[in-house]
């Protein structure tokens, strides 16, 4: 026999036992919320909102807007109100009440560049919507259709090309200057001359889209050239549209303020910034305040608008990001 001692086994408590093996309940599983399928329209507000330069146009076209409608709020000065200009004051400096001084009128700059802001985004504002509906309309019915009906709307809009577009809008509101009609004479002459260049925008982005597989799909299974046109062509080709109305806003408002500095386009006594700087011009050195303020209140409502045609690009650039 050896002489190795041997070594009892330690009894364990049964109630440890007892214990570890009783099996624990596993926490119940929480499943991952199905994440929402990816869209150019998503993916572009969700690059938007990181872009420090959409930001900032969006404050300043945002105040613009509430300066156009609500001028009030801004000012206490009505200028349209004859007891609000005095011309022993004409060409005063900026003094108590007056920011801008006044102009050679004696009437209140700044009341005036804040109620000039009207005029002017509404002509912008209305000739954008204008020139993207009539422009995008018919190019998405050329594009679509091609044929005939493209090589038709594709002369005519070649012949507008043809005519330069301030000479034009000078011409047309010279003409008509005596009929009444208003800023709206302005919107017109604008609208015929612009509306072209969103028909071949529109035009080239549904003649790309016609020919990608879910518009041949929806042909095969039986979408008439309606729904083919309104649910599957427009949405694809709408960005490239969108992009191009917001620069062009910036423009039109710049194109309205160089036809009230020729004479031509907002006439007295309503007031528009470029009838301001048209009328401080002769005393610009005398007195450059009248002309200095809607001068640089119109750059930065056309710098703003263009600002966010810039983001709006690139965000819905897939190549840009």
């Amino acid at each position: 026999m050896s002489d190795t001692p041997q070594v009892e086994p330690v009894p364990q408590d049964t109630r440890t036992l007892t214990t570890d093996k009783v099996a624990t309940t596993p926490p119940p599983v929480k499943r991952p919320k199905e994440a929402k399928p990816a869209s150019l329209w998503g993916d572009a507000w969700h690059d938007l909102r990181r872009r420090p330069m959409f930001i900032i146009s969006l404050v300043l076209i945002a105040v613009l807007l509430v300066m156009s409608f609500w001028p009030s709020l801004f000012t206490s000065i009505d200028p349209f109100s004859a007891r609000t200009c005095e011309l022993a004051t004409a060409r005063q400096g900026p003094s108590v009440g007056h920011l801008f001084g006044r102009d050679n009128q004696g009437c209140d700059v700044y009341a005036r560049t804040i109620y000039g802001a009207r005029n002017s985004i509404v002509i912008g504002v209305t000739t954008t919507l204008i020139t993207a509906i009539v422009g995008g309309l018919l190019g998405l019915i050329a594009g679509t259709r091609g044929g005939m009906v493209d090589t038709v709307t594709s002369r005519i809009t070649e012949i507008f090309f043809a005519i330069p577009s301030i000479l034009g809008a000078l011409l047309i509101t010279a003409t008509f200057r005596d009929k009444d009609l208003g800023i709206w004479i302005v919107v017109i002459a604008l609208s015929i001359l612009a509306w072209p260049m969103t028909f071949r925008i529109m035009r080239a982005a549904v003649i790309t889209a016609r020919s990608q597989d879910f518009v041949t799909a929806a042909r095969a299974l039986g979408a008439g050239q309606g729904r083919i046109m309104f649910r599957h062509l427009l949405p694809n080709a709408l960005a490239p549209v969108i992009v191009i109305a917001t620069i062009n806003l910036g423009g039109f408002i710049a194109a309205e303020a160089a036809l009230s500095f020729l004479g031509v386009g907002v006439q007295s006594p309503d007031i528009s910034w470029g009838l301001m700087i048209a009328d401080a011009r002769n005393r610009f050195l005398e007195a450059p305040l009248p002309l200095v303020f809607p001068a640089v209140f119109l750059s930065i409502t056309v710098l703003a608008f263009i600002m966010l045609g810039d983001a709006v690009r690139d965000a819905l650039d897939p190549k840009l990001r």
